[in-house]
């Protein structure tokens, strides 16, 4: 089992994020800890110039709500991380500050465009230091 779980949660996704996160207490040593993130992207200038100033903080603040949310539904303890940037590179960032010894994330079934630009969990997968579970979404 597992000391320190990083659960990568897409909001966009919330119902798979949900089914990771019941999949990573069953995985959670007693006494473990579970630390729910969420990785809001960045907005390209060329974009965001033709967006509200607060559309990232807005994001955030979403993301934490609904993190929240969906502690309290579960019932499941855990901590509440949100961070910004590149999504691959902030599970990774964050698994490392943690000390994490398993990631989680949901993964969709690769389409043709995977195989060209690569997915988060192809990401997270080559360059995590500790062990990676890859929830496959359908």
């Amino acid at each position: 089992m597992y000391k320190k779980i990083v659960v990568a949660v897409e909001i966009g996704a919330l119902a798979s994020g949900e089914k990771t996160f019941r999949k990573a207490a069953t995985l959670l040593d007693s006494g473990g800890e579970i630390i729910l993130l969420n990785v809001v992207e960045d907005v390209p200038t060329y974009v965001a110039i033709d967006l509200p100033a607060e559309l990232i903080e807005n994001a955030i603040k979403d993301g934490r709500e609904k993190l929240e949310a969906l502690v309290v539904t579960t019932g499941i303890p855990a901590s509440i991380e949100i961070s910004h940037g590149r999504p691959a590179s902030g599970i990774l960032a964050a698994a490392e500050a943690h000390g994490a010894d398993l990631i989680i994330l949901a993964s969709h079934v690769p389409d043709f465009s995977n195989y060209f630009i690569g997915a988060t969990a192809d990401r997270v997968v080559r360059h995590a230091k500790c062990s990676v579970l890859v929830d496959r979404q359908r």
